[in-house]
């Protein structure tokens, strides 16, 4: 890519103007170099780049390195007089890495139409949808991703680990993307991006409020959920067009937000049709979803052939952003019509079609109670096998949530790894099982924990393998390691349980 490269001095200047200098910078000499590179990784710093010190795990040790690769200053709230570097020393280094990073990268995202979306649950699906719809109109361009399933801005493409990426990661991407004539990103903006700074910054063309439940509430994380809902409302201050759910909890506040902080807002309901985008008469039509909607020129009658009922709240999301960016009908209806989401509500059944897997991305309360409706409804009668687990060191609420949702619809729980890292999986395991009232097992083996939930099916079933999606590591420790994913395990032991003959007899 080709940047416009500032001096050091003009970091300063930027970081002094918006008040986070905790002291003079003392540059000395080196205030008129040329900062060749902004990291925060030493592995990749080149000469003339400027440090950033980082990170819940940054080591005085990762400055010698980047002094050693050729870093001729740092940024940092502590100074390490030992390095021997000038140091801009800031009050707060998220908000700082964050101006940082849009200066080093020429600001992209105003010369980008990015796109947010938002909310508790929904981010992924409403981001694909709205890439479907842009991909088919743009051909044979393409628009950029930024989600928790993957990453594309043009020059990479990459399986995500992170629902928003960190600030120099960010800003990286955006620029990518102009570099490669790209002109619309989406990505899915988490309450945690927003709160530590990850999107200052960041020109949003459109965003989208989807819906608001409690979920990650943790000491490391929200401490509680007005913390965690006033963080998600932070995206309408740097949004040009808001849509927002009416239908949401909390909706009337996320539209009274959205009001006070941007110019045009335009809302999106099934029950209200006064909504900008009114979604009514939903159907299942053999395995297709139709719904009507008025929304001026986007009005009309649209399918989707992705599974899930209550995709049609995503559905109208993303139709709320296309009627305000002004994308015509016909790209929108292709689109949607289209639309898979890798790792969301993926179904796959066995050659008998009697017993059925659905991978799904479900992971919090409200995911999970949209996601057994759901299920309950399609598949009435059906018995209800879940597999899933929780995450290591955060959202510890879950574990309740979780434990008691699926013991109330499920026959069987079969729980398992889910990203344990640096906490025991067997004592996640019991935690959940605590609040399950159903059966419940426990298998630490998420491979083999699917394996028992399907070969335990002897009348028609559905098993729903949930909070890992389409992704192929786990967190073990502080490392990700490398594993088949959820779609592969269900795809696997359907085809075993096909060889071991008929399941069962109806």
């Amino acid at each position: 890519m080709d940047l416009t490269l500032y001096p050091l001095s003009e970091y300063c200047d930027l970081l002094d103007k918006l008040g986070l200098l905790a002291a003079p910078p003392r540059p000395g000499p080196d205030g008129g170099r040329t900062v060749e590179l902004v990291s925060c990784n030493s592995k990749e710093v080149v000469p003339g780049a400027l440090f950033v010190c980082k990170g819940a795990h940054f080591k005085p040790e990762f400055l010698a390195e980047a002094q050693r690769r050729g870093a001729f200053a740092y940024v940092s709230e502590t100074p390490y007089p030992q390095v021997g570097l000038p140091c801009v020393l800031v009050r707060d280094m998220r908000q700082a890495m964050a101006h940082l990073a849009v200066k080093y990268y020429n600001d992209p995202s105003r010369r980008l139409k990015v796109i947010g979306v938002t909310g508790t649950k929904g981010k992924s699906t409403t981001a694909y949808y709205l890439k479907e719809i842009l991909d088919g109109w743009l051909a044979p361009e393409r628009c950029g991703v930024i989600s928790s399933i993957g990453t594309y801005d043009g020059v990479e493409e990459f399986e995500s680990h992170l629902t928003t990426p960190e600030p120099l990661e960010l800003q990286k991407h955006f620029a990518n993307a102009l570099s490669a004539g790209l002109e619309y990103v989406v990505m899915e903006v988490s309450s945690q991006a927003l709160k530590y700074h990850r999107t200052l910054g960041v020109r949003f063309a459109a965003a989208a409020f989807l819906n608001i439940g409690a979920d990650h509430i943790s000491p490391i994380e929200h401490p509680d959920f007005e913390d965690y809902f006033h963080s998600k409302l932070k995206i309408f201050a740097q949004a040009e067009l808001s849509c927002v759910n009416l239908d949401c909890d909390h909706g009337e506040e996320a539209l009274s937000a959205a009001r006070s902080a941007c110019a045009t807002v335009l809302t999106f309901s099934r029950h209200n049709p006064a909504a900008s985008v009114y979604g009514h008469d939903v159907r299942k039509v053999g395995s297709d979803i139709l719904f009507q909607v008025d929304a001026a020129q986007l009005s009309g009658q649209y399918r989707l052939t992705m599974p899930g009922l209550f995709n049609v709240d995503n559905a109208l999301a993303a139709i709320a952003v296309c009627r305000g960016l002004d994308i015509p009908r016909k790209a929108v209806l292709d689109g949607l019509s289209k639309a898979r989401v890798p790792g969301r509500m993926e179904v796959y059944s066995n050659a008998s079609g009697e017993v059925t897997a659905i991978v799904d991305y479900a992971h919090n309360r409200m995911s999970f109670e949209t996601l057994f409706r759901s299920v309950r409804q399609e598949y009435a009668g059906r018995r209800i096998v879940t597999v899933f687990g929780c995450p290591g060191k955060k959202a510890f609420d879950r574990r309740r949530d979780l434990g008691e949702v699926s013991g109330q619809y499920s026959d069987l729980v079969v729980l398992t790894e889910e990203d344990s890292g640096e906490e025991d999986t067997v004592s996640i395991c019991k935690e959940i099982a605590a609040h399950v009232a159903c059966p419940c097992q426990i298998q630490p083996n998420r491979g083999e924990a699917v394996r028992q939930a399907v070969l335990s099916c002897h009348e028609p079933s559905v098993i729903l393998i949930t909070g890992k999606g389409a992704e192929t590591r786990q967190k073990r420790g502080l490392e990700y390691i490398d594993t088949p994913s959820d779609v592969e395990y269900a795809q696997t032991f359907l085809r075993e349980l096909d060889a071991q003959g008929p399941a069962f007899s109806l």
